[in-house]
């Protein structure tokens, strides 16, 4: 028989510790809220972005980028040898965790104020959850309970050096051979990172591209980019087996078969969301097509429980769960409700270039009917460009149509350069309020910082207004004046 006892009972429960959960419940508990938080084990606190996914993936990223300047230093007369030491990047990886981890372990939550319980959660009624044989209850109940990778299951997967993200950050050996499936957002900054290191890495995609949610003008130059530092890429092709522990056998499109050799297979295909365990049913919380059913307000058909992250089934980044977080605090505390807006939203793929995306994109727009003017320019002329090395990088920004007394206002944009999810923050805060692009087009940027590049795409637009009947009436005012 589980217990209950009032010492159970709190204001919130808050399932999972994540950045979606850890959000919620620290506010909760700063403003004196009584927060119990569950969490399988205190190794699980931070969630996937902490352990598997976010932190130790661009601590692993920034090794390679230092292996791949070391490189380039040898056309300066540098001259280098030997190779990576795959344990010392691999305990730099660790090293930045345990950092992280100072402050996001069951220790420190409790201190905190939370009243911190370790074990596998599920619903026991409406406000009721279970844990260990005890019964939890409260108000209102967050679930932020993520996401796991999707497993590949085809014939032979058991025999290979399998890794996906959950285990690639522990490996021992780097591999010489490595087989990356699928062409996304972790797959291409994995392969990347692993080919700086050492490895021979090949990508195999269903699809006809990488980073099929980016603009295609930009993911084909990140392709091109990928290509010359050593990657090879198959599209259109279908994994069909793994005929032994180092061969993988694939179909083109037209039928025909090929093999692939490797020596491990980093799977990045997805996630997917763990709901079984939860015992969704008991909490009166309805499922459809392995989703939770959820209102613009992010509550479940029990409006008592509200989802946040990636259990939301919604866009899977940890800030999109940090966002869930506010709109969930925004509605506890105000009877002027917040609903799920994803327009101003923005993502950025960490690979060298990045590519950081943000807003409304071009199908977006015509799909809701609105008016606007797409923005294009290459760096090829900006000077930090210039001495920098990346003229290649390019910008597409979509505005708003403006009117004698109507703002052009930024809806949404792309860039691909070094950087890139630094270079677009401004612009994204100027979508997100709603800024003229006077905004840029009047800031002074102190010469040659690299987002002036946001500067001069404004300025060649603005100068297309110059037409000759202004330009007359310029000369005129110049005369009169002068």
């Amino acid at each position: 028989m589980r217990k209950k006892n009032n010492s159970n009972e709190s204001d919130v429960i808050v399932i999972g510790a994540g950045s979606g959960g850890l959000s919620v419940g620290l506010f909760l508990a700063k403003v004196g809220i009584k927060v119990t938080m569950i969490v399988k084990s205190d190794k699980d606190v931070g969630g996937e972005c902490l352990n598997d996914g976010c932190v130790p993936s661009k601590a692993l990223i920034h090794v390679a980028r230092q292996m791949r300047a070391a490189g380039e230093a040898q056309s300066f007369g540098i001259k280098l040898s030997g190779e990576v030491d795959i344990q010392k990047a691999i305990g730099y990886v660790h090293a930045q965790q345990e950092i992280i981890r100072q402050h996001e372990n069951a220790e420190w939550l409790i201190e905190q104020g939370i009243n911190v319980v370790l074990g596998e959660a599920s619903f026991a009624g409406k406000k009721e959850v279970a844990v260990n044989g005890e019964i939890f209850s409260a108000k209102k109940i967050i679930l932020a309970t993520g996401s796991k990778p999707r497993k590949l299951k085809i014939e032979g997967v058991e025999k290979v050096n399998y890794l996906d993200n959950e285990n690639i950050f522990h490996i021992k050996q780097l591999p010489k051979k490595l087989l990356v499936v699928g062409g996304g957002p972790i797959g291409i900054e994995i392969a990347q990172a692993m080919q700086r290191l050492g490895s021979e890495v090949t990508v195999v995609e269903e699809g006809n591209g990488i980073l099929t949610h980016d603009h295609k003008t930009l993911t084909s130059i990140l392709l091109k980019r990928l290509q010359d530092e050593g990657i090879i890429f198959h599209f259109d092709v279908s994994l069909q087996k793994f005929s032994s522990p180092i061969e993988a056998v694939l179909k083109k499109k037209n039928g025909e078969e090929f093999s692939l050799s490797f020596d491990a297979v980093f799977v990045g295909i997805g996630r997917v969301l763990l709901l079984e365990p939860l015992q969704l049913d008991k909490a009166g919380i309805e499922v459809k097509d392995h989703k939770i059913i959820v209102d613009d307000q992010l509550r479940t058909t029990n409006k008592d429980v509200m989802v946040c992250g990636d259990v939301a089934g919604d866009l899977q980044f940890s800030h999109a769960a940090e966002f869930h977080g506010r709109i969930i605090l925004n509605n506890l505390f105000s009877p002027l409700n917040k609903n799920l807006n994803n327009d101003h939203l923005s993502w950025v793929t960490f690979t060298d270039p990045e590519i950081a995306t943000f807003g409304l994109n071009e199908k977006q727009l015509k799909d809701r009917s609105i008016k606007y003017e797409k923005l294009e320019q290459d760096f090829s002329g900006d000077d930090r460009a210039v001495t920098d090395n990346y003229r290649y990088a390019r910008t597409i920004l979509y505005i708003s149509k403006g009117g004698f007394f109507k703002k052009e206002k930024i809806l949404g944009g792309t860039m691909i350069a070094p950087g890139a999810g630094e270079l677009i923050q401004e612009l994204i805060l100027a979508n997100t309020l709603g800024l003229s692009i006077s905004s840029i087009f009047n800031k002074i940027y102190p010469y040659p910082v690299a987002t002036r590049i946001n500067q001069q795409l404004i300025v060649r637009h603005k100068q297309k207004t110059l037409t000759s009947g202004l330009i007359k009436l310029l000369h005129l005012a110049f005369k009169i004046f002068n």
